[in-house]
Formats: structure tokens, C-alpha cells, sequence
């Protein structure tokens, strides 16, 4: 709606010092242009019409009589323009000056927060940049590293990302050719889902410098959800009684535990080695500790087969079995054809029985594992030849097959001899079972760094020795 403009004639009339109005003078009379819409009471207002007005001399003033003209000129000094250009209002001196300061310090707080929201808004804009940069700069450096390798794979950019954090475990371009040879969606995987497992593994105390191993074993692994996979099996080897501190390393050496399925086949393994196999529950954690293995294989035909296998070639009772077992779980891993049996031949061809064979069996298990020639060969050639001792001393002291031909045997039976103290004949192989100290205190009546230098001497000779053979 339009502004309604009303014209009064008059000789002198003053309205107060604010209103939406404007005084425009033509000669003696004046108008008033309203620049907005009023509601005008026909009555007349008090608050314009003061009868009780006096004038300074204390005579009566018709309260239609205007201010002097003095007063006048004096308010007109007065005068702020509001911020609507149609309107000038007029207004006291005090009230005026009150009305800057008021303005005055709007103005400056207005300053203020602009100031704050365009520093604000810079400073955001600065940041949003500088990382839009970053992202563009690793996604340009991703391209340039990983171009050959896509168009070798046909991998499209948008795995990148994930290429580029796998390459902070170590992975390098033949990981990669490996990995998506074994399992090819393996490289096909959002960046921050497989951040999420690793990060996971990493807090159960994988190593960094294991991820990659593990990867490459089982890249099947960043496929596995967190929630629904990663959590429920570190959860089912807790309940087994692994120790926080092994967990890391059981997961780094049997990383395809998490392709079974906890409740279908790692509870059932478990079951047949308490139920059938006989192994006390006790010993069930530090059984997975030594072997974690033997929670993935088909355990029922590997135990079956060796079981029937020592009981048949040794006449081994069930007790001793288990008891190989539980000591060196991965017995049950060997082949028999290529581990255990020629072992327990080459016993034999030193003029072992079967019961002496099987006594060193149940007593060091891993004997299965030591190499035939670079270990077991060596060592029973040095009992012979140089300690002067036969080969059944091995049934009363079967751990001299355990221990170091270079770090053990030999520098101590040296040492002894060098110091005159070596007994006559038979060399005695207890010397050979306890620590470094109690053998210098026992048997060489010496110090312990005398001992360890003539260990080192000696070691520097041998490693001499060997390097001219070759």
C-alpha cells in the first residue's frame, strides 16, 4: 500500500522531537509528509495539547504555541538522518548525543564480529584449500606410482587410496602383483574399511612390521569385517586362556584363522583335542601357543595317522604319545614319511632300541624337527669322538640333543680342557645342562667373563675356519 501524504496547513506547530514525519517550510506555512500509515483519533491528543504549559517568565503558553525560535534553532543542531533516507528525524540535544553513542558503539561492534567472521571465513577457507591441496597432491603422486601397475591389473584409480596406505606396511609393486594373483578383490576395497581391520589388528598386538606378512599369507584378511569376524575370534582365543601379550604373535602365525568359522570348526578342534586326543584343558592354551596351527588343520586324521603310526614303529602307549604332544605340538604336523620316520631310523643306525628311542622322544619331542645332517649327525659324531661317551649316555641325558653344538657343547668341553680341569674318559654331559654362571662356579672354578671370552675367541676361530673352507 501506497504512503498516505497529509497536508495541514498552519502559522506555527511543533510535534515532537521523533515520528515518522519530515517538515517541509514554504513561506509562513508548512506541511508535514507522513511517510507511513497512521491510525489518527479524531479527538485531540494530550500528549500534544499541554494546557499546563508555562513559558520561562512563569505566564501561561497556549498549548498550541510552538517553541522559541531560539529553542529552535538550537534542537535543529540535533538533527541524525535514521538509516531510511525518507525520514529526518528531529530530536533533543541530550537525546541525540545519546543516540551516537548508542549508533557509535553498534557500529563498532558490527566492526567487530565482521572482522571475526571474515577472519573466520578466511582462515576456513585457507584450511579447506590446503587440504583440498593435499588430497589432490597424494591422489596425483598415487597416480604417477600405481599408473603401470593398474594397467598391468586393470585396477581402476579409485582404488589408489588403498594401494597408497598399503604401502606404508612395506608393500611394494611385486606385493601387489602377488596379492591380486592369490585373491584379487583383495585390491578392491575401500581405503578406510581396510584402515579400520588393521588399525584393529594392531591393537591386539600385531607387530607393523607383520602386517605385510600377514597380508600376503592371507589377503583374504581385509576383506573380514571387525565386528563380525576380527572381534569374535580374538574373543574365542582369549576364552582358550591366551595371554594378551601372545596374541599378536598367534594371529601373525596362523593368519587364515580367521577364514574358519568359530562355532562350525575352531570349537569342534578344540573339543576333539580335550575329548579325544586327551590333552588336559590346562594345557590347551600353552598346546596353541606352541603350535596355533593345529587349530586350523583336520586334526582328527593328523592325530589318528601318528598316533597309529609311534604306537605301530615304537610301540608307543597312548600316555607317551599325548605326552609328545603337549610338549611339541607340531608333531602332529610333520610328514611321516619325510620327518618322523627317518629319525627314528637314524636312531636306530647308532644302535639305539626302540625303547631307548622312544624314552628321547617323550623327552624332547622337538627332536623332530632338528635337521639330520647339520644337526643331530654333528652332534652324535662329537658325543662319540671327543667327549669319548656312548650313545646310550643319551637316554640319561637325552636335552644334549636340545642343545648348541657351537654355543654349548663345544666351548664348555674346550674351556674345561684349556683350564686342566676336564675329568679323564668320559666326558661328563651334566656339565653341559646348567646355566653359563652355575657351570663356571661348578665345573671350571672361574669367572663367568673369562668364560664368555674364551666363547667369543673361540666362535671367531670356527667362523675363521669355515670361511677358508669355502
Amino acid at each position: 500500500m501506497a504512503a498516505a501524504a497529509i497536508f495541514i496547513t498552519c502559522n506555527s506547530i511543533s510535534f515532537p522531537g521523533s515520528g515518522p514525519f519530515r517538515r517541509i517550510r514554504n513561506g509562513k506555512s508548512c506541511f508535514f509528509r507522513f511517510n507511513r500509515i497512521f491510525v489518527v483519533s479524531s479527538h485531540t491528543s494530550q500528549k500534544i495539547l499541554k494546557p499546563n504549559r508555562r513559558c520561562r517568565n512563569g505566564q501561561s503558553m497556549s498549548p498550541y504555541d510552538s517553541e522559541s525560535d531560539e529553542d529552535e534553532e538550537e534542537e535543529e543542531e540535533d538533527v541524525l538522518t535514521s538509516d531510511d533516507e525518507s525520514l529526518d528525524v528531529r530530536v533533543s540535544g541530550q537525546d541525540g548525543r545519546r543516540l551516537k553513542f548508542q549508533n557509535a558503539t553498534h557500529i563498532r561492534r558490527d566492526s567487530h564480529h565482521y572482522s571475526n567472521a571474515k577472519s573466520g571465513h578466511r582462515w576456513q577457507t585457507a584450511e579447506i584449500t590446503q587440504d583440498w591441496r593435499e588430497k589432490e597432491a597424494r591422489r596425483s603422486l598415487a597416480k604417477d606410482r600405481f599408473s603401470h601397475l593398474a594397467e598391468e591389473l586393470d585396477l581402476d584409480e579409485r582404488w589408489f587410496p588403498l594401494l597408497d596406505y598399503l604401502s606404508t606396511f612395506g608393500f611394494k609393486y611385486s606385493h601387489f602383483i602377488q596379492m591380486y594373483e592369490r585373491h584379487m578383490p583383495s585390491l578392491q576395497i575401500n581405503k578406510s574399511s581396510v584402515q579400520e581391520r588393521l588399525e584393529f589388528l594392531l591393537s591386539v598386538g600385531v607387530k607393523h612390521k607383520d602386517i605385510r606378512k600377514i597380508i600376503l599369507r592371507q589377503p583374504q584378511l581385509l576383506e573380514y569385517t571387525v565386528e563380525n569376524n576380527l572381534k569374535s575370534h580374538v574373543s574365542f582365543l582369549t576364552s582358550l586362556g591366551i595371554p594378551e601379550s601372545r596374541m599378536g604373535q598367534i594371529i601373525t602365525a596362523t593368519p587364515s584363522l580367521f577364514s574358519y568359522s568359530v562355532e562350525n570348526s575352531l570349537k569342534p578342534t578344540v573339543t576333539y583335542l580335550l575329548e579325544e586326543v586327551g590333552i588336559e584343558k590346562n594345557d590347551l592354551a600353552k598346546v596353541v601357543q606352541l603350535s596355533p596351527q593345529i587349530l586350523v588343520q583336520r586334526i582328527d586324521t593328523s592325530w589318528t595317522s601318528r598316533f597309529n603310526f609311534l604306537t605301530r614303529e615304537l610301540g608307543a602307549p597312548r600316555d607317551s604319545i599325548v605326552k609328545m604332544v603337549r610338549k611339541h605340538p607340531q608333531l602332529l604336523h610333520y610328514s611321516i614319511e619325510d620327518g618322523l620316520l627317518p629319525r627314528i631310523n637314524f636312531f636306530r643306525s647308532i644302535g639305539m632300541r626302540n625303547s631307548e628311542i622312544l624314552k628321547v622322544l617323550t623327552s624332547i619331542t622337538q627332536v623332530f624337527s632338528l635337521s639330520l645332517e647339520g644337526n643331530l649327525k654333528p652332534k652324535y659324531m662329537y658325543l662319540v669322538n671327543e667327549l669319548g661317551n656312548e650313545v646310550r649316555s643319551l637316554t640319561k641325558y637325552p636335552m644334549y640333543l636340545s642343545l648348541s653344538l657351537d654355543q654349548r657343547i663345544r666351548p664348555r668341553h674346550m674351556f674345561l680342557v684349556s683350564l686342566k680341569r676336564a675329568p679323564k674318559g668320559k666326558f661328563p654331559l651334566s656339565s653341559l645342562i646348567p646355566t653359563d654362571e652355575s657351570f663356571c662356579q661348578q665345573w671350571a672354578g672361574t669367572s663367568l667373563d673369562k668364560y664368555l671370552d674364551f666363547r667369543q675367541r673361540l666362535l671367531l676361530k670356527e667362523l675363521a675356519r669355515k670361511y677358508e673352507r669355502r
